[in-house]
């Protein structure tokens, strides 16, 4: 199959993004308000992966945990392995690779991309390089493991499945990239026999995880408007698949909810987001492209709650995290927002950059990175109320060498 290549627009279009419709320049963000607080924030450990001196590209490179082991990837070249309880660094190493999609990790293989075009593959234990390929388009996003696949997304609107055990393709499949288009791609992700991915022309697509055959393709986010610009209605986000039900949401679109057998589209409301969703219990959450975040019933799409306190701060994906919600704003601020009534409960400021990364949460710890690559990670517990759940302890590992990602 031929490559495409991102269109000369697609450069234009980053920066127009960046400067109209993502950050909102325009908008003044909301001024940070006195919150009752009702749980107690301690920051338990630190770490950085070197990414002071890097271009900020605005690319939201997140961390990965697998194993009681938190991962990161920097722009200029570091990975890295830390122990979650107690921050103790596991190995790093240094690929010189201008690393831009990341870090996917598993109980055996932790996988980054490149701008360049390549896909590495390391041990999971000890940082030793498994495999590295070329795909010949930027990763943006990174990549989705399982014992049978690698799935990974490029912005010349491709998807490639790749062998875990040395990386050949087992099959590709693409979608047409629109003439203007956010800078950046979904993470896809592998639902049993399926590999499910949105993309730039607003489509969700369901592939047999086999053979890659389109098993259906749902438009969640229809472009609309005169404009280029005001047709935009990428899906940046990965999906996210509840038993028979696939979540998603787009830029300038919609919020939906798909069936997973056929990509049949139970409701939708019209949203902006480009951070996407989380789902817990009967409950989904988005943070919009304005600062909104809302809170949704799974089931029947009916609104809950919907909170105004953090509009025009360039929040990050929402996590859930015990009763609460976790999100980070453009000045390094975490705010956590009580999953009953959206009501902010805690903030803490990890700093004075931007955390453009949906936070980590395992237990009653949450990790953040910022767009600098510095990482902070708290215990989190109610105060004056029943402990929440402690983190699982690591696994132990003997210690290698030494202990910053780039997002929007």
């Amino acid at each position: 199959m031929r490559t495409i290549r991102p269109p000369v627009l697609l450069i234009v279009a980053a920066l127009m993004v960046a400067a109209c419709s993502k950050d909102k320049n325009v908008d003044q963000p909301a001024k940070l308000t006195p919150l009752s607080a009702t749980v107690r924030i301690h920051r338990v450990w630190g770490a950085s992966i070197d990414d002071k001196k890097a271009v900020a590209l605005r690319l939201g490179q997140s961390l990965a945990l697998a194993d009681g082991r938190v991962y990161a990837a920097g722009h200029r070249g570091d990975v890295a392995a830390w122990d979650l309880g107690n921050g103790r660094q596991v190995w790093r190493v240094r690929t010189r690779l201008p690393l831009s999609g990341g870090a996917a990790a598993s109980a055996g293989l932790v996988v980054v991309g490149a701008s360049d075009g390549q896909l590495l593959a390391l041990g999971a234990a000890d940082g030793a390089t498994r495999w590295k390929v070329r795909l010949n388009g930027e990763v943006l996003a990174p990549a989705a493991i399982s014992d049978k696949l690698i799935a990974v997304r490029t912005v010349d609107g491709k998807l490639h499945a790749l062998s875990p055990d040395d990386g050949h393709e087992l099959w590709v499949q693409e979608q047409q990239v629109p003439r203007l288009s956010l800078r950046g791609t979904a993470r896809p992700v592998i639902s049993n026999d399926l590999v499910i991915s949105g993309f730039d022309n607003g489509k969700v697509l369901a592939f047999n995880s086999g053979d890659g055959s389109i098993q259906w393709e749902a438009t969640v986010a229809p472009p609309h408007g005169r404009t280029e610009l005001e047709r935009l209605s990428d899906i940046d986000s990965a999906v996210d698949v509840e038993g028979q039900n696939v979540y998603a949401v787009g830029f300038q679109g919609r919020i939906a909810m798909l069936a997973r057998d056929n990509g049949q589209v139970w409701w939708s409301h019209e949203l902006s987001s480009y951070r996407g969703l989380t789902l817990d219990d009967d409950m989904l959450y988005t943070a919009s492209s304005d600062g909104e975040i809302v809170a949704f019933k799974a089931r029947t799409g009916t609104e809950q709650w919907r909170n105004k306190d953090l509009l025009h701060r360039r929040l990050s994906g929402v996590a859930v995290m015990d009763n609460t919600l976790v999100v980070a704003d453009f000045q390094g601020y975490v705010h956590w927002l009580d999953r009953a009534t959206g009501s902010l409960v805690g903030r803490e400021r990890a700093g004075r950059v931007r955390i453009s990364a949906t936070p980590l949460v395992q237990g009653n710890m949450v990790v953040v990175i910022n767009d600098r690559g510095q990482i902070d990670a708290y215990r989190v517990t109610p105060i004056g109320g029943a402990a929440a759940p402690a983190a699982p302890a690591a696994p132990a590992a003997k210690p290698d060498a030494e202990a910053s990602p780039t997002n929007p």
